[in-house]
């Protein structure tokens, strides 16, 4: 990359110094987002914290729990990138406290290799392959879902207010 293509890179990667409207979103001081995303942070991992002692894992068979938390999240956060495209593109607080907050909070990919690696360990190496190449895949599906639905949902809403569903 060239000097001069390097300094027309975002310093962040939502904002476009192209707009004169987003620019003064590095001027503003980061408290409300840093605060957003601390009190999603905190709401998504107390929910994990939660369904982790609800539903405890047995040392060697398939971690169902924090499988379904990633691929809830992932399914979530697939329709969450559309809301905030699409409905929400103004309200700069959204995607910090469900995305990064709430979402980020929720999901606990560093549990995932973890159990893998505890599934290793007790010598149930199947089950952790299953488990490692699982997870993704559902993970992967789960986003697809979340973004298809999205925009499905909106596409009939459009329709049903008699605004047109192409998009």
């Amino acid at each position: 990359m060239t000097e001069q293509a390097s300094h027309r890179l975002p310093a962040d990667s939502d904002v476009d110094l192209h707009e004169p409207a987003q620019r003064t979103e590095l001027r503003r001081a980061p408290w409300a987002v840093l605060g957003v995303i601390s009190l999603g942070g905190t709401l998504g991992a107390t929910a994990r914290y939660a369904l982790g002692r609800a539903y405890p894992q047995d040392p060697t068979g398939f971690p169902w729990t924090t499988f379904i938390i990633n691929v809830s999240g992932c399914l979530l956060l697939g329709a969450l990138m559309v809301l905030v495209t699409e409905v929400w593109p103004r309200q700069r607080l959204v995607r910090p406290f469900f995305g990064v907050g709430v979402l980020g909070g929720f999901t606990t990919f560093s549990t995932y290799i973890g159990e893998s690696v505890r599934l290793i360990d007790a010598g149930a190496a199947v089950t952790a392959l299953e488990y490692l190449a699982g997870t993704v895949v559902a993970a992967m599906a789960g986003t697809w879902v979340g973004l298809g639905a999205a925009r499905g949902a909106l596409r009939l809403r459009r329709l049903v207010a008699g605004t047109g569903g192409a998009r």
